[in-house]
C-alpha cells in the first residue's frame, strides 16, 4: 500500500507524540546522555504539547502514514528562530522527520512540499528552517529548495548545546528544482 499524507488533527496528539519522540531519537538520540534525551522528549513531545500545537490556528502538522501507521511528520508555523531579520509574517518549517526505513524514497520531499504549500497559502513569504550543523543531507536537501545559511544558534538538550544553522529562503524564491 502506497503511503499517504494527511493533515493531523487534535485526535492525532498521541500518535504525533510517539512518532516525534521516535523519529527524533532515531535521528539524534546518539548525541545526548539518556537522562537529557528523556527529559527533552518528555517536555518537547508530550501529548499535551502536541495537542496545543495541533489546536493552534497558526500551526499545521502533516502525517505520513503507511498501512495505517504514522511513519513521518512535518510541522510548520510562524518563525520562532533567533535571528534579527525574522519579521512578522515569516514562516518556519519546524519539523520534518521520517522513520529511517522511509527515508530516501521521496516521502520527505512530499511532506516538505505539503508544509511549504501551507506556509505560502496566502502568497509568497520569507521562510526559515533550523537544522543541525552536522546534518549534511538535510542541508543539501534544503539548499536544493533555495534555502541559504544566514545564521547560527544553540539547540539545547539538557547539558548539550548543539550547533544549529539558521536557513532562509526569501519570499518568491524557488529551489534549483523549480519548486516554490
Amino acid at each position: 500500500m502506497k503511503p499517504r499524507i494527511r493533515r493531523a488533527g487534535l485526535e492525532d496528539a498521541g500518535t504525533l507524540s510517539r512518532l516525534a519522540a521516535r523519529t527524533f531519537t532515531e535521528a539524534f538520540g546518539h548525541l545526548y546522555p539518556d537522562e537529557d534525551l528523556q527529559a527533552f522528549l518528555s517536555e518537547s513531545y508530550s501529548v499535551e504539547r502536541q495537542r496545543v500545537i495541533l489546536g493552534h490556528p497558526d500551526y499545521a502538522v502533516w502525517l505520513l502514514e503507511a498501512e495505517g501507521e504514522a511513519v513521518g511528520h512535518a510541522a510548520a508555523g510562524p518563525c520562532g528562530l533567533p535571528h534579527p531579520e525574522v519579521a512578522e509574517g515569516d514562516g518556519e518549517l519546524k519539523r520534518l522527520y521520517l522513520l529511517e526505513s522511509f527515508q530516501n524514497h521521496g516521502w520527505g520531499g512530499h511532506l516538505f512540499k505539503s508544509a511549504l504549500d501551507w506556509l505560502q497559502r496566502d502568497g509568497p513569504r520569507t521562510l526559515w528552517i533550523g537544522v543541525w550543523s552536522g546534518n549534511l543531507g538535510a542541508q543539501r536537501f534544503y539548499a536544493r529548495h533555495g534555502f541559504r545559511h544566514v545564521g547560527d544558534y544553540e539547540f539545547i538538550v539538557g547539558r548539550v548545546r548543539d550547533h544549529e544553522f539558521i536557513l532562509r529562503r526569501e519570499a518568491g524564491a524557488t529551489g534549483s528544482d523549480g519548486t516554490s
